[in-house]
C-alpha cells in the first residue's frame, strides 16, 4: 500500500510539472519542484522573469492555484517564485531563447543565433555546451546541425547526473524544429583532475622575503661562528702540541742515560794514561 501511494505522489508532481511547463511558455520558466508540508504542497516555479508569472496583484497566481485544486486535487497549494540566477547557464532558459529567436527571424539566421548562444554561455563560465538543431533548417530536407564549444563529458556518471540538459521545439513554416541544449556547468569537479597544491609555493616565498630582509643579521650570525669555530680549532692545536712536548722529553733522557755510561768509561781511563807518563 505504501508504494502504491509514493508512485501516486510521483505521478501526481510530474503531472504538475509538465502543465505549469506547457502554461508557462515564453516566460523565462526554468523548472518546477513539489514538497510536501503539513499545511499543504509547496510549488516553487524557478524562472528568469518572474513579473510576468505574478501578473498584476497576483492575478496569474491566484488563477495558477484554482486550476490546480481543481484538476490536481490538491488540498492548499501555495507557489512560491524564484528568480534564475543566470540565464546563460541553465539549458532550458538558452533552448527558449534559441527557439523564440528561430521562431521570430526564421531559418535564415540559424547559425548566427547558435554560436552566439554558445559564446554567451562560455563567457558565463560554462565549461562546455552543445546545441543540436534539428529539422528542416534551412532547406526543405531535414538535417541535424551541431554546434559544439568547451569541454563535454559524453560518457560515465558525470554526463548523466552532473551535465544539464534541455530539450525545447520551434513551431516554423516549413515544420516543427527541434532543439537540445547540454551544459557542464562551472565549478564541476572531473574524477581526473589534477590540483597543485599551492601552499608550498607560498610557504617558499616567505622564506626568501625573510633571508632578503635580515641579510645583515644571517652575516653577523655566520661570522660569530666562524670565529668560535677558529677558537675551538686554535685551543685543540695547542692541546696537541703541549701533549706532543710532554711526551718527547722522555725518550731523550732514555737515549742520554745509554749514551752517558761509554762517555765515562773513557774519562776514568784518560787520568790513569797520564799518571803512569809521571
Amino acid at each position: 500500500m505504501i508504494e502504491r501511494k509514493i508512485v501516486q505522489q510521483r505521478i501526481k508532481s510530474y503531472l504538475v510539472e509538465n502543465y505549469v511547463s506547457q502554461t508557462l511558455t515564453r516566460v523565462g520558466h526554468s523548472k518546477t519542484t513539489i514538497s510536501r508540508n503539513p499545511l499543504g504542497e509547496k510549488i516553487t516555479i524557478v524562472a528568469s522573469r518572474p513579473g510576468l508569472i505574478v501578473g498584476s496583484q497576483g492575478s496569474n497566481i491566484k488563477k495558477l492555484t484554482k486550476v490546480l485544486k481543481a484538476k490536481f486535487r490538491l488540498d492548499n497549494p501555495q507557489i512560491e517564485i524564484e528568480e534564475v540566477k543566470n540565464i546563460f547557464l541553465d539549458p532550458r532558459l538558452v533552448a527558449e531563447n534559441i527557439a523564440s529567436s528561430l521562431e521570430r527571424f526564421g531559418t535564415a539566421r540559424f547559425k548566427g543565433v547558435g554560436y552566439k548562444a554558445m559564446d554567451n554561455t562560455i563567457r558565463a563560465g560554462a565549461l562546455g555546451i552543445e546545441i543540436l538543431i534539428s529539422g528542416k533548417i534551412p532547406s526543405s530536407r531535414a538535417k541535424t546541425w551541431r554546434f559544439y564549444m568547451g569541454y563535454l563529458k559524453k560518457c560515465g556518471d558525470v554526463s548523466i547526473e552532473n551535465v544539464l540538459c534541455a530539450y525545447d521545439t520551434a513551431k516554423l513554416k516549413t515544420g516543427v524544429v527541434g532543439i537540445q541544449v547540454r551544459i557542464m556547468p562551472p565549478g564541476l569537479v572531473l574524477p581526473d583532475s589534477i590540483e597543485v597544491n599551492k601552499e608550498i609555493i607560498t610557504e617558499v616565498e616567505e622564506v626568501t622575503a625573510d633571508l632578503n630582509v635580515d641579510v645583515s643579521e644571517v652575516k653577523k650570525e655566520a661570522e660569530s661562528l666562524e670565529s668560535e669555530n677558529l677558537k675551538e680549532i686554535k685551543k685543540t692545536i695547542e692541546n696537541s702540541s703541549s701533549d706532543s712536548v710532554e711526551e718527547s722529553p722522555k725518550v731523550e733522557h732514555k737515549t742520554t742515560e745509554t749514551v752517558v755510561e761509554p762517555k765515562e768509561s773513557l774519562s776514568e781511563e784518560k787520568p790513569s794514561k797520564e799518571v803512569s807518563k809521571e
